[in-house]
């Protein structure tokens, strides 16, 4: 039985000592080219966070019952693409159903969550952690599970704070050199230095 602590320090570290894009710098390209309205932000989180966690659960189950036993580790990344890719077909074929407004807001980053090395990320460092030899495969399950849903937490924090910047940004009296995306740079760069000062809290 794994210990309430040890999903508290999992949920945490994924979401904010180590967040995806801050720290580990994955996703940046969602993180800049749709963050400059909350509404598009926020919708390209929850889609994130869903192909996020349902991948990883696919991904690790993959590896340790199928790869892993025929010796075939090899292509985890082929198998990790095809299981990410099928996920992001789904997630794009219900937002244009229900949401067609949330459907070109997001425009090409949408199907390019499928390329979003956030995701992929996640999935592979769940499996380069050893989570299956050191907590057994049950108990592996549920931390790979709790680390990527505290990692598609922090990359929605993340989005949504900057979105809400840039749109403040927008209105503000910013040098005309500066406008646009130097000035997100600038406040991308401060944010990663105010979530560097998390570093070990935990």
């Amino acid at each position: 039985m794994i210990s309430p602590t040890v999903f508290f320090v999992a949920i945490v570290s994924s979401m904010l000592i180590n967040n995806v894009v801050l720290m580990r710098f994955l996703g940046v390209c969602p993180f800049l080219g749709v963050s400059k309205k909350t509404e598009s932000a926020l919708g390209m989180s929850l889609a994130v966070m869903f192909v996020m966690v349902i991948s990883s659960i696919l991904t690790y189950l993959v590896y340790h019952l199928v790869l892993e036993p025929f010796g075939i580790e090899y292509i985890f990344i082929i198998a990790f693409i095809l299981i990410i890719a099928s996920l992001v077909q789904l997630v794009e074929m219900a937002i244009k159903k229900f949401s067609k407004k949330l459907y070109k807001g997001l425009g090409i980053y949408l199907p390019l969550i499928v390329t979003n090395c956030a995701i992929l990320g996640v999935a592979e460092s769940n499996i380069r952690d050893g989570l299956a030899s050191e907590y057994g495969f049950g108990g592996g399950l549920q931390v790979a599970i709790v680390t990527a849903f505290g990692a598609a937490l922090g990359f929605a924090l993340i989005m949504f704070a900057f979105s809400s910047i840039r749109e403040r940004l927008d209105h503000a009296n910013v040098p005309e050199s500066w406008k646009g995306v130097p000035v997100s740079l600038v406040t991308a760069g401060i944010m990663a230095l105010a979530f560097l000062g998390l570093g070990g809290i935990v």
